[in-house]
């Protein structure tokens, strides 16, 4: 199973789930999330995959997020604008993201790591 690590390696939470990976013997490949920012099409799919609601993608906690005032402008946006809207800037994505096969997980919390490693 190839699995996606999308990362932004000075971030300390994508430290540490890098490091949980790497201790259950998880093969994966990284990608730097800021230099190589997922695409809107990347992001649909991934977000097809996880289930979740869109905004999980969204760095909520993030200064560009803040800057923005996305609190109150996401509401009024459709999806497609949302996509593209995140594949402006990774630093506006959820991080770190774990994408399989038939998941994308964003953000790490190690139960649900644990659940799509197995």
């Amino acid at each position: 199973m190839s699995i996606l690590f999308l990362e932004y390696p000075k971030c300390s939470t994508c430290q540490k789930a890098k490091k949980w990976l790497e201790g259950k013997g998880v093969d994966f490949e990284e990608r730097h999330i800021v230099e190589n920012n997922p695409t809107a099409e990347e992001l649909r799919e991934f977000h097809q995959k996880s289930g979740l609601p869109l905004k999980r993608f969204f760095n909520t906690s993030g200064l560009k997020y803040k800057e923005l005032q996305l609190r109150d402008k996401l509401p009024q946006m459709s999806e497609e604008e949302q996509y593209e809207l995140l594949a402006t800037d990774g630093m506006l994505v959820k991080r770190p993201l774990l994408v399989g096969e038939n998941f994308a997980v964003p953000g790490f919390k190690e139960a649900s790591w644990e659940e799509v490693c197995k």
